[in-house]
């Protein structure tokens, strides 16, 4: 049986398979499948379920969704779920770096510049079985962006283990390190044991 990756994203879809790699993983596009799931959750575990749900629900197959984004500790966890839209629908992820130093401009020090990367996997069968899981990534919001490697907030977010940005790490040590990476390891066994049709033990 196939597992169902609710996303069209082939940077996603290569990190599942390759963990998953006796699974064959699909994306909806494989299917014909294009939903516009409103991600009317308040936290990542909500809007990481509603997507599985309604994808699992349209295909018949078992269903992993993820939601995640970036918190910060002096702006209270934002953006947080709203990472993606921080700033308003004009921004790129540029300016939507640019926005966020500006907003701790007043926290010059890496102690009060604390945050992290959060992803919260969710996988939902038709019948209605569900498991979930997260991971996270800690660090530092650098005083200016940094590196090529990234995308969204990767050239600020500082690894402070290699006093780099996520940008400026190597493709495959960023990919070991991340929050979603860390969710995807959790997720595994409760996969195995919730849809043991998927054969993944």
């Amino acid at each position: 049986m196939a597992l169902l990756l609710a996303s069209n994203n082939s940077g996603k879809l290569r990190e599942v398979r390759a963990l998953f790699a006796a699974v064959e993983v699909v994306a909806p596009a494989a299917l014909g499948l294009d939903l516009a799931v409103e991600e009317s959750g308040q936290t990542f575990a909500a809007n990481a379920q509603l997507k599985a749900r309604a994808y699992a629900e349209a295909s018949g197959q078992i269903a992993l969704a993820d939601d995640s984004g970036l918190e910060v500790d002096a702006l209270g966890g934002a953006p947080g779920i709203y990472s993606a839209r921080y700033g308003g629908p004009d921004l790129d992820d540029a300016g939507r770096c640019q926005l966020l130093l500006a907003e701790l401009a007043p926290y010059p020090e890496p102690a009060q510049r604390r945050a992290r990367f959060r992803c919260v996997l969710c996988a939902v069968s038709p019948d209605g079985r569900q498991c979930r899981a997260e991971g996270t990534c800690e660090g530092l919001i650098a005083p200016a962006p940094a590196g090529t490697n990234g995308f969204g907030y990767d050239p600020v977010f500082l690894v402070p283990a290699y006093a780099k940005t996520m940008a400026e790490l190597d493709p495959q040590l960023k990919n070991n390190l991340s929050h979603r990476a860390q969710a995807l390891a959790a997720i595994r066994p409760l996969l195995a044991s919730t849809f043991p049709e998927l054969a993944l033990a």
